[in-house]
């Protein structure tokens, strides 16, 4: 299955606009952003587990980075809270679970192949900081390997962000809403711009906070996972 998998192009996904789609295992579904492969893929999907729902214990070959939008998922190790980010490398393993239901923005194989950092952050414990470089920007940084950077960014009501996507860029909404093209984004949109583009952003009423990764895209991605 391919979806949205040409990186020249700008993408826009409005997750919260999408029906769920059932996964394999009973009690999760999920909205997909993009995708290459079937069931093994490299995918950017929102999944929501139902209340008491789990997979099966299993291995992360190719790498998974995940944050906590609502509710508590669950593994052997630990509870996540919203705001949780977690990134499991390569060739790590778990059993993914939620007891009172959970909703996760993924991204899966999109490592480099020879990482073995685990992270686990919970977001609510960590400071926003002024952007030095930009008025009405505050950041936290979630990680930068120099391959690619993640961070979090608050921009404040009604102002006007100049952004370029050095390497490629992906965004996320978490809350608040913001304009790019003519198209508004709320929570649980996504962007894509491909490498080298720049936009300008619109803050709404309220202000926005999304989640960012820039600079992977650099080399443009994907082979399809073993067996995809």
């Amino acid at each position: 299955m391919d979806l949205n998998a040409n990186f020249d192009e700008r993408v826009a996904v409005h997750g919260a606009e999408m029906p769920w789609d059932a996964s394999p295992m009973a009690g999760v579904d999920r909205r997909m952003l993009d995708r290459l492969g079937d069931e093994v893929a490299r995918a950017t999907i929102i999944v929501r587990y139902a209340p008491g729902s789990k997979f099966s214990a299993h291995v992360h070959t190719g790498g998974e980075e995940f944050l906590v939008l609502d509710g508590v998922f669950q593994d052997e190790h630990g509870d996540f809270p919203t705001g949780s980010y977690i990134r499991n490398p390569p060739e790590s393993k778990h059993t993914p679970g939620s007891a009172k239901g959970c909703t996760i923005l993924v991204k899966l194989w999109q490592f480099d192949l020879d990482d073995r950092t685990h992270v686990r952050m919970d977001t609510n414990k960590m400071a926003f900081v002024a952007d030095a470089g930009r008025d009405g920007v505050e950041i936290m940084p979630l990680f930068n390997d120099g391959r690619e950077d993640v961070r979090l960014e608050k921009w404040v009501p009604n102002s006007t962000v100049s952004f370029e996507a050095a390497g490629g860029a992906e965004l996320f909404v978490l809350d608040g809403s913001f304009t790019e093209s003519g198209e508004t984004f709320h929570p649980q949109s996504w962007l894509r711009l491909p490498e080298g583009a720049r936009t300008t952003f619109e803050a709404g009423p309220d202000g926005v906070r999304v989640w960012i990764k820039t600079g992977h895209l650099a080399a443009l991605p994907p082979k399809r996972p073993p067996g995809a």
